[in-house]
């Protein structure tokens, strides 16, 4: 899918990598529920017991589809306490039927903590663990055989809530950092444009002092010499000096705003030094200043991207063809869907750029498939 537009870096790909890696925990629940369901048919007494506790964790498994699954991977609602209500409803009824259930706490109890919050997950779970123990209690009234399974509901509930509440805390680390990433793209963006801001002055300032004062009086001297034929010579030859003086004004601000990788330095020479396995091909030519600088600060964008985002370095090629050169950065990373996103400030700005000297940018991406970066100048 080709597209001109690519994603703006967000901070939100931190708060959304649980969502994208909850497929892990889909897929351990089913296998725990598919386990715990052959191993009930297998310990039944007898069939219509196995298959009828078989039925109650297929309904916990619809109430995990309907209502679980949603407030469990984006947080929303009180689904997530509904289902746990209806799941303990339907998970007493199995234990009644087959106590071989109980083995379905390996999934229960972790589920707890990914609804609720720990000081609420924690009693969650223990009332799921002592079902077991009470339906147990009042099938044989044995008080041993009660005692002899209180150990294993104590390690059971330790163990969750150590885990549960430790990754409670991860969580909400994560959270933090990626509020704190948000807040520090907000502040470099607005560093930034004030930065340009502030740029943009200085520029029109020197601009003013400097070549419009000149070209002012380059202006009044050839009026004075068509109005004075006399001093004619003098007029021009004073107007003279004074473009002379502005060109070498004008060359020096061009000096300032020309990136010191290029100050003594060809373009190739410039995006090696950025990209050491560059691609040259096609026969080398000089470029205008403008059109290398364009170039140069794309290149240095698009790597600043593939740093942030790709799995390993990316590759840059430079290709001069008789008409348009072009650029192109690729890298290996986990690629987006262009059509889906809007455009961060970096390429917004990159893009502005490149249009300035009558060039093109696309990006070329999908979804696990990486990103191709192309930007085309004329030759």
């Amino acid at each position: 899918m080709s597209h001109d537009v690519r994603p703006a870096q967000p901070a939100d790909e931190l708060t959304s990598a649980w969502a994208a890696r909850f497929h892990w925990f889909e897929a351990y629940f089913a296998i725990v529920g598919v386990g715990v369901a052959v191993f009930v048919l297998t310990e039944a007494a007898t069939a219509r017991r196995g298959l009828g506790a078989v039925a109650l964790l297929a309904g916990i498994a619809v109430l995990y589809v309907v209502l679980g699954r949603r407030d469990m991977r984006d947080e929303e609602g009180l689904r997530g306490v509904a289902y746990l209500g209806g799941a303990f409803v339907l998970y007493v009824g199995a234990v009644a039927l087959v106590g071989a259930t109980s083995f379905a706490l390996m999934a229960l109890c972790p589920q707890c903590f990914m609804v609720l919050r720990a000081r609420w997950a924690v009693p969650a779970a223990t009332l799921f663990t002592s079902v077991h123990v009470v339906v147990l209690w009042f099938a044989e009234r044995d008080p041993a055989l009660v005692a002899s399974l209180l150990p294993t509901a104590v390690v059971i509930v330790a163990v969750s809530s150590i885990t549960g509440t430790w990754s409670q805390r991860v969580l909400r680390q994560s959270d933090e950092r990626a509020a704190l990433i948000r807040e520090l793209a907000a502040s470099r963006a607005e560093v930034a444009r004030l930065g340009m801001l502030a740029e943009r002055q200085r520029l029109a300032g020197d601009i003013h002092d400097t070549i419009a004062q000149g070209l002012s009086s380059v202006v009044m001297l050839i009026q004075a010499a068509r109005a004075d034929r006399d001093r004619a010579d003098a007029h021009l030859a004073l107007a003279l000096d004074t473009a002379r003086d502005n060109l070498s004004e004008v060359r020096a601000l061009v000096a300032a705003l020309t990136p010191s990788l290029l100050s003594g330095h060809s373009l190739v020479d410039a995006l090696r030094r950025l990209a050491p396995s560059l691609t040259v091909s096609g026969v080398v030519h000089p470029l205008s200043t403008g059109v290398d600088v364009v170039l140069l600060r794309s290149a240095q964008e698009a790597l600043t991207n593939v740093r942030k985002h790709a799995c390993g370095p990316g590759s840059v090629a430079l290709d001069y063809g008789e008409a348009a050169v072009v650029l192109t950065v690729c890298d290996s990373g986990p690629g987006f869907d262009p059509a889906a996103v809007t455009s961060g400030y970096g390429l917004s700005g990159m893009r502005a750029r490149v249009s300035q000297v009558g060039g093109s940018l696309t990006v070329t991406s999908s979804p696990g498939a990486g990103t191709t970066l192309r930007v085309e100048v004329p030759a």
